[in-house]
């Protein structure tokens, strides 16, 4: 594995392009505090650089005087706080949400930029939809979503989301936009055309109290909606409104539902809880029941794969090169943190289905890895492999493109790797090659070629070596 020199970043905002041209090429978009900056991604040279107006509008200015009066400034202010591609790689965006502004580029015109002022409902975050032309503004408080048009210049409002910024999103096509509302202290689901200045096409009410999110399923047919951290009930529905199950567990659920990951098919869904009691129930696409469940215990069997990171190995090499990691005999045990909160940080399908991730908040050194079988086989999913590691993870994701490939950080001066080639399975501790440098976050390239690893000021980008 070839790493890049490390670069500064700002509150983990990096992210490549999302498309690849032939004569443009690839790039990776950063920003360092109120600078936006766009590298190619083969040589990571600087191609664009902006300086953004971070400047209040003229309602911002008059709140953001009274409230400095009170509250004293601070100097991150004006600092960028989220920025964004558009689908096609022509545009770009940095959000300063402090300040409720967010500036508009052109890759290919760099003197062209458009601005957008919230005014007095401020910001907390803006995020692209999928047709590159829109730009989706979240208001503080959850007082309205403003979607603004780069083609002609104009606003639509949708009113009332439950949640700012969080609680909504786009089918796979990006023909639909769903967004979890609050009527007359009623949860709602309310769907919109994207394609129709977001016409509203439907509401539906929810048989929820205080809804807590939705998933919705990959192939846009399903939507999954659950209660609060305090009761453990989940309801699915179609786009039409239609009621079509609700789970809880049995005998006893525990807390609510903190997780759900629907399958890339849309046939299952994984659902876990804010404890362990309820453990991770899988539901089939029929009758909404849950057909496999699995525990956390301290007891592995042995048939587990169990792969241990060697003790002080950064320290003995100096942080330089690959390590295997131990691989431990079966059956063995695992500890598990007693008074903790429980139930699952992460759970996530690999890009085929036939892996689950799973990492519990009382066992948060270790990766638990469950398979499933393909089709014509005998559906009997397991525990396949678990990894450990010396410090807690911090962060874990599925290679996009390879199914058996995981990237995995714990806040070292490494990254640590999983590859599954039918029965053979790698494991591997890789150094990063700097004297300061603590991985705190991992993220693949489109292609899977290559991954983004984030320091908390710093990044760099680790590539695969390919063999001649």
């Amino acid at each position: 594995m070839d790493f890049t020199e490390i670069y500064k970043q700002s509150l983990g905002l990096v992210e490549p392009s999302p498309t690849s041209h032939a004569i443009r090429g690839s790039w990776v978009l950063t920003a360092v505090e109120d600078r936006l900056i766009v590298r190619r991604m083969d040589t990571f040279q600087v191609s664009r650089s902006w300086l953004v107006d971070n400047s209040h509008s003229s309602t911002s200015q008059h709140l953001s005087t009274q409230s400095k009066s009170k509250a004293g400034t601070s100097g991150t202010d004006g600092w960028i706080t989220h920025i964004g591609w558009s689908c096609d790689s022509l545009y770009m965006f940095a959000c300063c949400a402090r300040r409720a502004i967010v500036n508009v580029f052109s890759l290919e015109d760099e003197q062209w930029n458009a601005r957008i002022e919230s005014g007095v409902e401020g910001l907390i975050k803006a995020e692209w939809a999928p047709d590159g032309r829109n730009i989706l503004c979240f208001s503080e408080w959850g007082l309205r979503v403003t979607v603004w048009s780069l083609v002609n210049g104009c606003a639509t409002y949708i009113q009332f989301p439950k949640y700012p910024g969080r609680g909504y999103a786009f089918d796979q096509d990006g023909r639909q936009f769903i967004l979890a509302e609050r009527h007359k202290s009623k949860d709602t689901i309310g769907v919109y055309d994207p394609n129709a200045s977001f016409k509203l096409l439907r509401h539906f009410p929810l048989p929820t109290s205080s809804l807590s999110s939705f998933a919705l399923s990959p192939n846009g047919d399903h939507i999954a909606v659950w209660e609060g951290p305090l009761e453990y009930k989940l309801y699915i529905f179609n786009l039409a409104g239609q009621h079509l199950g609700t789970f809880t567990p049995e005998p006893d659920p525990g807390l609510g539902v903190r997780n759900a990951a629907w399958h890339p098919s849309g046939n299952m869904l994984a659902v876990s809880g804010w404890d362990d009691k309820a453990g991770i129930h899988i539901l089939n696409s029929l009758s909404w029941t849950s057909i496999a469940a699995f525990e956390l215990t301290g007891r592995v069997p042995e048939h587990v794969s169990v792969w241990r990171e060697p003790p002080r190995w950064i320290e003995e090499t100096h942080g330089r090169g690959f390590l295997s990691h131990d691989q431990v005999r079966a059956p063995t045990s695992i500890q598990i943190r007693t008074g903790a909160t429980g139930g699952l940080i992460h759970l996530e399908w690999n890009i085929t289905g036939n892996i689950l991730l799973a990492r519990w908040e009382n066992c948060p050194q270790a990766v638990h890895l469950y398979s499933f079988p393909s089709v014509p086989e005998e559906f009997r999913p397991r525990l396949q492999t678990i990894l450990l590691h010396s410090h807690p993870v911090l962060s874990a994701q599925w290679n996009p493109i390879r199914a058996g490939s995981l990237a995995i950080c714990c806040g070292t001066g490494a990254v640590y790797t999983w590859v599954s080639d039918k029965s053979e399975e790698v494991c591997e501790c890789i150094g990063v090659p700097a004297k300061k440098f603590s991985t705190r976050d991992v993220r693949w390239t489109g292609d899977g070629d290559g991954m983004a690893l984030l320091d908390k000021e710093t990044f760099c980008y680790a590539f695969q070596v390919l063999e001649e």
